[in-house]
């Protein structure tokens, strides 16, 4: 889940040396939005190979002067050397998006030195410890799943695998995704191998580079389109299932599908001749301690059982906190209202103006313009890694036939159950994943900022602005499909079931009560002044919500209400079915649910659990109650099952709630008792059962 780059030429004059300084500059910028938690970058020249890796910004490490002294290790040829051969210079670089292995302890940071070899990874290897358990001769040094492959690799080598014999073994025991590149210190060859095609090179002039994205290539080298162009300039994928071998020597390129076996051409069969070649590791400093560190961040045994108390109560409540006779929202929701019969005006909107699905056929007559027949991208899916982006990029691929890039935008509070379930479907369908990555520790900033301020005044209208973070995901929509040229972006969520009004309605605004939405961002112009207006009263009676995140937050309105709402919602086209989409997904993909809940809807989410338990606290119900009661208004479950399910999935999930405190800052029993304190929209009282 980051972003990887290098760059191989040959020896020569000082002008070429700074055009490739900054070649690799550029490569290395254009790749940190892929990953901003830790950058690093290998270059093997004449005199061995030096490593340099640090927990800071690939914009902080290049403009550093480490990264200009890593160049003397590229010797420029002296005039009466011209007639001797060049050696050839070999860069690769990461930046990282941390996913296993914490960024704040070097040995975990990219690339990885292991066994004589160099190497750096996107992606997430799901089976790692079941590996290293599986190979009890390796010896595990670090915590990134990235160091297992050079493991299984080298281990294979050391046996008298041939390169092609060990890098087929290693992806035949992989679960996951994984675009890597691997420089060896006794043989002059480069490795570029990927199961999801995001991996692409580019050769010209007797130069080579490499990138996690075709944009990212066409974009350092000043070039607008892939093929052969100016100066011999030729891009090319390697596509999913696909490898690349580089001789060093002379830039021969040997390709083989993963399960070839193949032997190793004769002049493949190189090793140095003056013996194995250094290779020196250089930490520097990293530019900032996790902001997490000093809080507590562990549910105490006794706030915990106050937690559950408050769940006890709204359950054992039942008759107290009146609920719709039909569906399951209480009287608590905004703007609701029963009739005679105690069913609410939700229930009646849903029988005036029933939800119906548009229908397969109408989905592939709409798709069949875009559908391409040469192999190429058609289409791009956001991927959460969630159960609906999920299914709905099987759908898409296996379905539809159509041939779909993933797209995913990590603001900061995205879990790594949910990189995992996005690892392993890229993984197994061989789908190119395009990841964007926030500047993950100052949106966690913004979010312990405004965090703080609720805490100083709870305001259940305001819960939102904690996750206000993550809809540049919108913006990054837009960008990914002009960098792509793609025009068809599928939207998996935003189904009827999923809609929440009742976050509007703590904003003073009755939007979902009139009718159901057509799509994600479809309120009115009046609503989205309300809710400016609602926010700019809160700003103005809590000053502590003036901070730095202002125009974060104003970016996020930008993104959600006023780019064009142009996606089309795959489950506006196909039903909908919990059952279905669960089975598939755990069958096919192995996909991960958590161990601390039953439920299984945003569950990948990092701020769900949280934001859920301020709802049950204050208002007595959570995002499942709205998700269920949809489903029984639908017929798909009776009202009794209904709440069955509700009482399982809003128990309130600790682990998650105490990862979140970690991650942003803020001291865990502050938050609860926050939390528990706040004004209720109802009065509970315990009961005996």
């Amino acid at each position: 889940m980051c972003g990887i780059f290098g760059v191989v030429f040959t020896e020569t004059d000082h002008t070429h040396l700074r055009d490739m300084r900054g070649l690799v500059k550029a490569l290395f910028l254009l790749s940190e939005s892929r990953g901003k938690e830790a950058s690093g970058l290998a270059i093997s020249g004449a005199s061995g190979m030096m490593v340099i890796r640090a927990q800071m910004l690939a914009s902080e490490l290049t403009s550093g002067h480490q990264f200009t002294e890593a160049f003397g290790h590229i010797k420029t040829m002296r005039p009466e050397a011209r007639g001797t051969p060049p050696s050839i210079n070999t860069i690769i670089g990461h930046s990282r998006l941390v996913t296993n292995g914490r960024s704040d302890v070097p040995k975990n940071n990219q690339p990885v030195v292991k066994m004589g070899a160099v190497l750096v990874h996107n992606g997430i290897v799901t089976n790692v410890d079941e590996l290293w358990h599986a190979h009890p001769s390796l010896e595990r040094d670090f915590e990134v799943d990235s160091e297992i492959l050079i493991g299984l690799i080298q281990e294979k080598r050391a046996g008298g695998s041939t390169l092609i014999e060990a890098t087929n073994s290693a992806f035949a025991e992989i679960e996951g995704s994984a675009s890597i590149a691997m420089l060896f210190r006794d043989i002059p060859y480069m490795l570029l191998a990927t199961n999801t095609g995001s991996l692409y090179t580019a050769k010209w002039n007797g130069n080579f580079a490499f990138a996690s994205e075709n944009y990212i290539l066409k974009t350092s080298l000043g070039k607008g389109r892939s093929g052969q162009g100016e100066n011999g300039l030729v891009i090319r994928q390697i596509r999913a299932g696909n490898c690349c071998i580089l001789d060093l020597r002379n830039l021969n390129e040997l390709w083989f599908r993963i399960g070839e076996h193949a032997p190793m051409p004769q002049d493949f069969s190189f090793t140095f001749p003056d013996g194995q070649k250094d290779i020196i590791v250089s930490e520097l400093p990293g530019s900032s301690a996790p902001i997490g560190s000093g809080a507590r961040n562990k549910i105490p045994a006794g706030l915990r059982m106050e937690m559950k108390e408050t769940w006890r109560r709204v359950f054992e409540g039942d008759k107290r906190i009146r609920r719709c006779s039909r569906c399951l929202m209480p009287e608590t929701t905004p703007f609701i209202h029963f009739d005679v019969n105690g069913v609410c005006n939700f229930c009646h909107l849903f029988d005036t103006v029933p939800y119906r699905v548009k229908g397969e056929d109408r989905l592939r007559e709409m798709v069949e313009p875009y559908r391409r027949n040469d192999d190429q991208p058609d289409c791009i899916v956001g991927l959460s890694g969630g159960r609906d982006s999920t299914y709905g990029l099987h759908y898409i691929k296996t379905v539809l036939g159509m041939n779909p890039i993933a797209f995913t935008y990590d603001w900061g509070m995205v879990n790594d159950l949910a990189r995992r379930n996005e690892s392993r479907i890229c993984g197994k369908l061989g789908i190119e994943h395009i990841i964007v990555s926030a500047d993950i520790a100052r949106k966690r900033d913004f979010i312990r900022r405004n965090l703080i301020a609720w805490m100083s005044r709870p305001e259940l209208g305001m819960i939102p602005i904690l996750m206000a973070g993550d809809k540049a995901f919108y913006y990054y929509f837009h960008k990914i499909r002009k960098q792509t040229g793609i025009r068809l972006f599928f939207f998996c969520g935003g189904h009827q079931i999923e809609e929440t009004p009742f976050k509007y309605g703590f904003c003073g605004v009755n939007h979902g009560v009139t009718r159901p939405m057509e799509n994600l961002t479809g309120i009115s112009s009046p609503n989205k002044i309300r809710m400016v207006s609602y926010f700019a009263k809160n700003y103005l009676e809590n000053p502590l919500y003036l901070n730095r995140s202002i125009p974060d937050i104003a970016f996020a309105y930008y993104s959600t209400y006023l780019l064009p709402d142009d996606y089309v919602y795959l489950y506006h086209y196909i039903e909908w079915d919990e059952e279905e989409i669960v089975t598939t997904i755990r069958d096919k993909y192995n996909w991960e649910s958590s161990e601390g809940t039953r439920a299984t809807w945003r569950i990948g989410d990092g701020t769900a659990a949280l934001y859920n338990y301020m709802y049950l606290a204050m208002a007595g119900f959570t995002e499942h109650d709205s998700f269920r009661s949809y489903q029984v208004r639908q017929g798909k479950i009776t009202r009794d099952e209904g709440l069955r399910l509700l009482e399982a999935e809003n128990m309130p999930r600790f682990e998650e709630i105490e990862w979140y405190s970690e991650a942003v800052g803020v001291d865990v029993e502050d938050l609860i008792h926050a939390i528990n304190t706040a004004p209720k929209l109802y009065h509970a009282t315990t009961k005996d059962r």
